[in-house]
């Protein structure tokens, strides 16, 4: 039996440490860094990730920090 969970997340995050982790990959964003992560730590069948306030690729960091 599949189990939906729905929740919130708001994290903050050093600006050094975002620039980093979005580099080491090309072309991921928040939402698929947050995925990736929770797939691999519970093995999900579907995560859906949405960022709804700050910056979601390494080009809309660099706008708000630059």
């Amino acid at each position: 039996m599949a189990i939906r969970i729905k929740a919130t997340l708001d994290f903050t995050v050093s600006g050094d440490g975002l620039e980093e982790a979005l580099a080491e990959y090309d072309e991921i964003t928040v939402e698929g860094f947050l995925r990736e992560v929770l797939d691999k730590a519970i093995a999900c069948d579907e995560i859906k990730a949405k960022v709804v306030e700050g910056p979601n690729t390494l080009e809309e960091f660099d706008q708000q920090v630059g």
